[in-house]
């Protein structure tokens, strides 16, 4: 990263099927728009990042793997051509097992993609089939392969934990499963879901058992102890990875630096702005195909108050939490003078440590982080 560059996001809203868990924005059956989606995005890479430096480069979705390979590189050579990405940026690329095949993995990487994503969620077969993925554990360990013999390495493994009927030792398993084949990175996710999925309706309905919250922390505790015997770092609440291999793209996040959010649905934090474009697929079509970009569905300034607390929120998201030198540094003030007492009651209750300047999350803190994160809210 430097001073000037920014981190880069492309949402590619399509997927063959919605996950019973799902609410991200995207939209199945439609891969009909996918190429004219292609077509626009370019001419919105054109206005909006002509002339920047980016650090990293992040396709998500959705499920960006429907894209075919000469479409990936379409899009990489308008960035190309319109911006500036750095000689050693990361460039992810989220796919999911149950869309890839042959000689797919060897054509991207030959692209530039240098980082893989694979939402493999469970290795357990009746775990996938309740969450409604494509995948089963078998072809999730086919594409891991695929990928390593493509010459990926680095590699991220997602998994979800908190399922409904699952156990500390059912979880123990998938976890085991994810390390024998040793990623170098492993994002875990709590279930969490919303009123507009399949599974909520499911759970309201009593056809599937409410997640039990006792046993969501017994196995995050246990893939604690399990992934740093195991060597790799607990560097953000949700995600672990061996020494280097920490997420680039998502670190601009929790550091609450500058990034570019392009496509329907993409998010942006620039020059203390805070933009959205449309979720709407249609109209972010019918508006670009007309070269008129379409109207923001947020556009919201981030004045310094908010901008300081979103700071403090996002670093102790980290393990090495936040320093009162990079606060006073970025905003001219002390952590301690404005948050004394919210830093007070926090470590009394046990949920924050102070050690050499540093404030963090304790281990039981990670576990209540939002019981700390609201009391810096202004």
């Amino acid at each position: 990263m430097t001073d000037t560059s920014l981190a880069l996001y492309l949402h590619f809203p399509f997927c063959l099927q919605k996950c019973g868990y799902c609410s991200f924005v995207s939209y199945p059956a439609r891969l009909d728009c996918l190429a004219d989606y292609v077509k626009c995005l370019r001419k919105e890479i054109k206005s909006r990042a002509s002339g920047l430096y980016f650090h990293s480069l992040y396709f998500g979705g959705g499920t960006p793997s429907l894209l075919s390979p000469s479409q990936v590189a379409d899009i990489l050579a308008g960035i190309r051509a319109a911006a500036h990405l750095l000689p050693d940026a990361e460039i992810t690329f989220e796919a999911n097992p149950g869309t890839l095949a042959l000689p797919y993995l060897p054509e991207i990487k030959s692209l530039g993609i240098n980082r893989l994503s694979l939402g493999i969620q469970s290795f357990s077969d009746a775990e996938l089939t309740m969450l409604g993925r494509l995948h089963n554990a078998g072809k999730a360990r086919e594409a891991y392969k695929q990928a390593r013999a493509a010459g990926f390495n680095n590699i991220s493994l997602d998994l979800i934990y908190g399922l409904p009927d699952s156990s500390v030792s059912s979880f123990k398993k998938n976890l085991a499963e994810a390390l024998a084949l040793a990623p170098e990175h492993i994002s875990l996710y709590g279930l969490t879901l919303e009123e507009d999925t399949p599974m909520y309706r499911q759970v309201q309905e009593g056809l599937l058992p409410e997640m039990n919250a006792e046993t969501a922390a017994d196995q995050y505790q246990a893939a604690e102890d399990i992934l740093a015997k195991a060597g790799y770092r607990h560097y953000e609440i949700s995600n672990w990875a061996k020494p280097g291999y920490e997420s680039r793209h998502n670190l601009t996040y929790w550091q609450n630096r500058p990034y570019l959010g392009l496509g329907a649905a993409g998010h942006s934090f620039l020059e203390n702005w805070r933009l959205a474009n449309t979720s709407s697929l249609d109209e972010y079509l019918n508006s670009w195909q007309n070269d008129l970009p379409p109207t923001p569905s947020e556009n919201i300034y981030v004045d310094l108050e908010n901008q300081l607390a979103e700071t403090i929120i996002l670093g102790l998201r980290l393990d090495k939490g936040i320093t009162a030198e990079d606060i006073e540094n970025r905003f001219g003030q002390h952590v301690m003078d404005k948050y004394f007492p919210v830093i007070q009651e926090c470590t009394g209750l046990g949920l924050l440590e102070k050690s050499d300047g540093c404030i963090s999350l304790t281990p039981r803190g990670r576990l209540l982080s939002n019981e700390v994160f609201w009391r810096f809210l202004p």
